[in-house]
Parts: structure tokens; C-alpha cells; sequence
């Protein structure tokens, strides 16, 4: 079934460049072509989702009955991309753990967080809000932190814009931002939506959700596409994903320019269950900060699989305790929403803000305590 998806998949690729390079068709007609290809086939391929998101590796490897580790991943660009770029790490991770490893690929952050919430995710690639939640709400551990090529301890977040029009700068959006269209991420994408609504809107008196003609939620990947497209004036986005996106799509990010980056966000984490033994989560730890550091073929092989995998470089031994910077972004956005809110009286708002001071001091307090 994989090998046919991947088959499909590569000969849509081919019918929709065939599409969009078309000589005979004015420009409006083979952008509009190419996009309908591209929903078409992301709604052909989303129907077998349910299907393969959760195939594990080959069966005869391991003993009959081995059951799966489920592995849960952030939806990056789509549920497919996301899900053939992470299957040559999670074969590996099979091999080294002598168990058969599946994949959740989808196509939402809430939708991985139900996942999350029904015990269908054993293990899984978190960021920020999402990891902070998994380890506090929902018994797993961290057990490592990625890192990137660029040597840097995390990435920024991004507000794109197109290169000419009436609304390519910051000044005219923070000015005016009525008159402009937003393609965002989702509340819980930290660089997509908390970190703007921290660090740069609402200390302008901006909530996103309400002052922009329009709003739509998707991706990285969407929302530069949409802003790149003019379906939108602005999208939030951050370094990673924005560095992808001119390979992917050079012709789109060549339209786009940053008119705002933010201070550095720390990297995402794996989390494993906390059901599980601290020995099979060491097991799993010991396995990632191996990974793709040997000499020879086998350490060449894990080091391309890991510059395709969104410019991994490797992994860094964390524990709970790495989700802390996470805590006060989400602490500051509580407390600086609560700020500007309206409430009925001030002894309200007080409230509010005590309930706050505590749920994080409780939140500090779990991340502390990294054992198993």
C-alpha cells in the first residue's frame, strides 16, 4: 500500500508540474490549475490517511504479535510530507529499538493532541505549547531536543509579506491592521501564533483573532503559499520552515519578504509515555543522541536522512526541565491577554491573573521533578 501511495504520489507531482509550467496557458490559468491539482490530490490522498497513518514497519522482521510503538509528528508542511520525510528515521528507530515502530501523521495540531488525549500516541515530536501540555496533562517525558545545522539553540518566528503592494511593511500593518488579510497557525503552534500574539501584537494593542478583514489557519507551508498567491497580506512562519519553503517553492518565496522576526524559540522535543519503563525510555534516549553521530556509511546515511528531515542535525539529551522557556511564553501570553481582556470588574481581572501566577508556579514545579 505504501509503495503504491508513494507511486501516486509522485505521479501527481509530475501531472501538477506538467500543469504549472504549461507554456499554451496564460499565467492566472496555470496558477489556478495548479492549485485545484494540488487540492484534488490532497483530498484523493487524505482519504486513505486514516489507513496508513498508523502502518508499521515490515512485519517479518519482528516476532508475531511485537506490538507497535505509535509515533505521533507535527504536521509540518501536510500529513504525507510530514510522513515520508519522517519514515526513513522511524525504520531506523524500529531497527534499534526490536520493535516495529507506526506512524500518526495528520493533518492538524489538534487533531495529534485528541490523539494524544485517546493514549493513541506512544511517543511523539512536540513543540513548545504542544510538548508543555503532553508532559503536564498527558504522562510523557521528555527525552530529547533536536538540533539544527546552524549551531543555533532555537529558531524565530516570522511575519511574511509579499515584496510590493500597499501592505509589504510592519509600519502599514501595525497601523492599519484592519485592512489586512492573516493566514496564521493554530493557537497551539508556537511560532505561528503564540509568540506573534506575545512579542508583537498585543503590546501593539493588535489580538489577532479579531482586528485583521480576514483570517485563515493553516501550515507554514499554507500560509506562505497564501500570502505568496495574494489570497492573504501577511502570514506568521518562522526560520525552519521558511528555509524549506524556498526550496520547495522558489518561484512563491522569491514574492516574499520578512517584515518581522522574533527573539529565539527553542527547538522541539521528543516525548516518550510515561507508561512506559524508565529502562525502555533511556532505551529510546540512548538511540537518539546516537543517532547520525558514527563514522563511516552508517553515520553518512543518518546524517542525510536527518538534513532532509527539516535540517536536523541530531539529537540533545533534555528532560522536562527544557520545557520551561515554553512555560513562561505560555505564562506571558495568559497573563498579557488578561491584561487587555475586558472584564466586569477589576476584582475579576485580578482573579484571573492569580489563577495564572499559580497554574504556573504549579507548571515550574512539575518540570522541575524530571524523573521518570
Amino acid at each position: 500500500m505504501q509503495a503504491t501511495v508513494a507511486v501516486y504520489r509522485a505521479h501527481c507531482t509530475s501531472a501538477a508540474f506538467s500543469l504549472w509550467f504549461s507554456a499554451g496557458l496564460p499565467m492566472m490559468a496555470r496558477r489556478t490549475a495548479a492549485l485545484a491539482w494540488r487540492c484534488l490530490v490532497a483530498l484523493l490522498l487524505g482519504c486513505q490517511l486514516a489507513a496508513l497513518a498508523q502502518t508499521p514497519g515490515p512485519a517479518a522482521t519482528f516476532p508475531p504479535g511485537a506490538t507497535p510503538l505509535r509515533f505521533g509528528i507535527l504536521p509540518l508542511g501536510g500529513a504525507f510530507e510530514s510522513r515520508n520525510d519522517w519514515e526513513p528515521m522511524l525504520a531506523d528507530l524500529s531497527r534499534g529499538l526490536g520493535r516495529p515502530v507506526s506512524m500518526l501523521s495528520v493533518s492538524s495540531y489538534e487533531a495529534l493532541e485528541q490523539a494524544i488525549q485517546r493514549d493513541q500516541v506512544d511517543m511523539a515530536f512536540l513543540s513548545g505549547k504542544m510538548a508543555l501540555d503532553a508532559v503536564t496533562q498527558r504522562r510523557m517525558n521528555v527525552v530529547a531536543q533536536v538540533t539544527r545545522h546552524d549551531g543555533l539553540p532555537g529558531y524565530r518566528a516570522l511575519l511574511l509579506a509579499r515584496k510590493t503592494g500597499p501592505r509589504s511593511t510592519l509600519q502599514n500593518l501595525l497601523a492599519e491592521p484592519e485592512r489586512w488579510r492573516l493566514a496564521r497557525g493554530e493557537t497551539r503552534s508556537v511560532s505561528g501564533f503564540i509568540v506573534p500574539q506575545l512579542q508583537l501584537f498585543l503590546p501593539n494593542h493588535i489580538v489577532m483573532e479579531t482586528r485583521f478583514a480576514s483570517e485563515m489557519v493553516g501550515t507554514h507551508q499554507a500560509t506562505a503559499l497564501a500570502v505568496a498567491n495574494g489570497e492573504a497580506d501577511v502570514a506568521t512562519n518562522n526560520t525552519a520552515d521558511f528555509e524549506r519553503f524556498r526550496l520547495q517553492f522558489p518561484a512563491e518565496a522569491e514574492r516574499l519578504q520578512v517584515i518581522w522576526e522574533s527573539e529565539l524559540i527553542p527547538h522541539a522535543q521528543i516525548v516518550v509515555r510515561r507508561d512506559y519503563s524508565p529502562e525502555f525510555q533511556k532505551k529510546v534516549q540512548d538511540f537518539l543522541l546516537a543517532y547520525a553521530r558514527a563514522k563511516g556509511p552508517r553515520g553518512d546515511a543518518e546524517r542525510a536522512v536527518l538534513k532532509s528531515l527539516h535540517d536536523l542535525a541530531g539529537f540533545l539529551p533534555a528532560d522536562n526541565s527544557s520545557l520551561l522557556p515554553a512555560a513562561k511564553l505560555a505564562y506571558q501570553l495568559a497573563r498579557q491577554s488578561a491584561m487587555t481582556a475586558q472584564f466586569v470588574s477589576e476584582a475579576a481581572r485580578q482573579a484571573r491573573l492569580q489563577r495564572i501566577e499559580n497554574g504556573y508556579a504549579e507548571q515550574v514545579a512539575a518540570l522541575r521533578t524530571t524523573a521518570p
